[in-house]
């Protein structure tokens, strides 16, 4: 199985957002590098929350091109096999915490949003991701900066795309 028929199983098997779970299916479908970001018509991302429950809090990342906090996530690449392996690589290498587990379940969420040209879409897949006890961030060359929030402050520096991500994550813990 390739990562292209990895993410139609994963939609196709994802119960939440119907309409925009049936987008993203119909983008795939008319669209077969829809995976990649070559795709300039839109392409499918993978994107994961680190999550301390333990201590309350999530780990976000001031993306420096967009110099906004979000979670961990990006493109999809050739050596991705699963949706899930995209996000939690993507999430360990802006992170830098060794040892993240996937929250089980799937995907947490989807969220459709417009990007800049030369591409018009990103279809992000997220997912949540479980950092272990005595996480060490370490930042990228991805992230102006690395941080950690409680989850009543995410709403106060995060967008409504982030505070969702963190209410349907925590509705799974």
């Amino acid at each position: 199985m390739n990562l292209y028929d990895d993410a139609v199983l994963v939609l196709k098997g994802y119960k939440g957002q119907p309409d925009l779970r049936d987008a993203y299916l119909d983008h795939l479908a008319s669209h077969p590098d829809g995976m990649w970001k070559a795709c300039h018509a839109g392409h499918v991302t993978a994107s994961a929350l680190v999550v301390d429950p333990e201590h309350g809090r999530v780990l976000l990342t001031l993306h420096r091109k967009l110099r906004m906090w979000l979670q961990m996530g990006g493109h999809c690449e050739p050596g991705d096999t699963t949706l899930e392996s995209a996000a939690l690589r993507e999430a360990a290498e802006e992170s830098g915490v060794a040892g993240l587990t996937l929250l089980p379940g799937g995907p947490v969420r989807l969220d459709r949003h417009p990007i800049p040209p030369p591409c018009h879409w990103h279809f992000d897949v997220q997912y949540a991701v479980l950092a272990p006890p005595g996480a060490v961030q370490e930042i990228s060359d991805e992230s102006l900066d690395l941080r950690w929030f409680g989850y009543d402050e995410v709403a106060g520096v995060a967008d409504e795309s982030v505070v969702r991500l963190l209410e349907a994550t925590r509705a799974r813990l």
